[in-house]
């Protein structure tokens, strides 16, 4: 793994980079005084490296913008969800010609109203393992629990109009076990009922990319970055490391 691999090259008096045989070694203090970009070979110790946790190493990256964020843990998705269940759903908005509703009141003293819209295909409902739904007022667990089970899941809120999204602080979809965001930046999120041209599609696979564009959502990447800095006595280089 690569935290216990990075501890060990700190252990090292000395790590020597392998690339570029052909070029002699050049100081750190060369480099730091040149202007970028050209090709060397060092030889340098590891200082240290950030972060120290390897979790913390994924964060979320835009493309069009270029930024890069934290990713949000699961108590803000639920304060979000339990924010947006204050708001009862709309019954006027279920039971569309694209998608069946079917809503309940939960059993315990908060008493939720929880409404559930499965979206159709040719007029059917599909397999479990190919529906999109979309859920308003549930909690974090029912809405994993719902990601077991069906292959999309997207978490909505009613207005007086249409169905949508939560706050970008909250994932746009979920499926399986990833939370797909979306840059609240770029985003300009359109109305729900976009959707219904991916259902009207002959076979419709609900990819996030597509359910994305259809939503007007600039989908964030998950990222891997890396800060080492890297000594030879002669000066201090920081090196990162960006990968999707």
């Amino acid at each position: 793994d690569l935290e216990s691999h990075l501890q060990r090259c700190q252990q090292l008096s000395v790590t020597v980079l392998t690339d570029h045989q052909d070029l002699k070694n050049t100081e750190l203090k060369t480099i730091l005084n040149s202007m970028a970009p050209q090709q060397y070979r060092i030889r340098a110790k590891l200082r240290t490296y950030k972060p120290q946790k390897l979790y913390q190493s994924v964060k979320l990256h835009c493309s069009k913008c270029n930024s890069l964020q934290e990713v949000p843990d699961g108590d803000d998705f639920d304060f979000i969800l339990q924010g947006s269940a204050v708001t009862a759903p709309n019954p006027e908005l279920h039971n569309t010609s694209w998608y069946d509703s079917v809503m309940w009141t939960t059993q315990d003293q908060k008493q939720r109203k929880i409404a559930i819209h499965f979206v159709k295909h040719d007029e059917m409902l599909q397999q479990p393992e190919d529906t999109l739904l979309m859920i308003e007022g549930g909690t974090l667990k029912e809405v994993w629990k719902l990601t077991k089970r069906f292959k999309c899941v997207i978490p909505v809120r009613s207005t007086e109009n249409d169905l949508e999204l939560l706050d970008l602080s909250a994932p746009f979809l979920l499926q399986g076990n990833i939370k797909y965001y979306g840059c609240k930046q770029c985003s300009t999120p359109k109305p729900i009922k976009s959707l219904s041209s991916i259902a009207a599609e002959q076979r419709p696979s609900w990819e996030p990319t597509e359910i994305a564009q259809v939503l007007g959502i600039e989908p964030l990447q998950y990222v891997f970055i890396m800060k080492f800095t890297l000594v030879d006595g002669t000066g201090a280089l920081n090196a990162y490391l960006l990968d999707y």
